[in-house]
């Protein structure tokens, strides 16, 4: 009878040790969903391209800005230069407070503020590898866009016409002080982007009256003006 609450303590104590280790690894597939907050910047999984931003399969262990494809800001190139590798320290810390970890990043992204999100989006992310064994996340899985809209061929020469507008809060040389830059966005995001904002399914309310005002037409012409706009 003496062993007994010895053996309730050692029960709980293994309990608790385990429901920690499960609380720290996260949730894999809980993560895929958090993923949703970041799909309309990144791809990734199968097939994954560079859109906004960098595609993120094989995040782990690599170099931030190290895809030499890829136009990073200089907030992220000064990652780089101090060494930082992506893992679950440093993703914790960009998830948690970007603007610490990066400041004057040209994300449109606040953070998490839920620690267990946070988890659960880091094993998801620590889970890829190269991608090749889950579909791609991106957003045009689901964006509910008409095939026909999307094959629209806009006309850069009237996008560049209708950029006035735009120019007025993001960089026309690409920069990126304060306000997301949108210079050389691949066509299909962008169309994505806009038809997101006027549907409602991308919440900004300035970004949705723009969207809302402007036809499918208009919007590929601006795509087409943006991917390539010194050409």
């Amino acid at each position: 009878m003496g062993a007994g609450p010895r053996m309730l303590v050692l029960l709980v104590a293994v309990a608790i040790h385990a429901g920690t280790v499960q609380a720290q690894s996260g949730d894999a597939e809980a993560g895929r969903v958090v993923f949703g907050e970041c799909e309309g910047c990144h791809e990734i999984g199968a097939g994954a391209k560079h859109g906004i931003g960098p595609q993120l399969n094989g995040l782990f262990g690599r170099l931030a800005a190290s895809h030499e494809t890829f136009a990073y800001s200089p907030a992220f190139l000064r990652l780089r230069d101090r060494g930082l590798v992506w893992d679950e320290a440093t993703l914790e810390q960009l998830l948690a407070d970007p603007d610490t970890l990066v400041p004057g990043s040209p994300m449109s992204f606040d953070g998490l503020p839920d620690a267990v999100d946070r988890r659960n989006l880091v094993a998801f992310l620590r889970g890829i590898g190269d991608g090749s064994g889950i579909a791609r996340a991106g957003v045009e899985q689901d964006h509910g866009i008409d095939p026909a809209v999307l094959a629209i061929r806009g006309d850069a020469e009237y996008g560049a016409w209708l950029s006035g507008e735009c120019v007025t809060c993001h960089q026309a040389d690409g920069g990126d002080a304060g306000i997301p830059s949108i210079v050389r966005w691949p066509v299909d995001r962008f169309v994505i982007a806009m038809h997101a904002y006027r549907s409602g399914r991308r919440d900004h309310p300035v970004m949705q009256m723009i969207a809302r005002r402007l036809g499918d037409e208009e919007i590929a012409a601006l795509a087409a003006f943006f991917e390539n706009p010194g050409e």
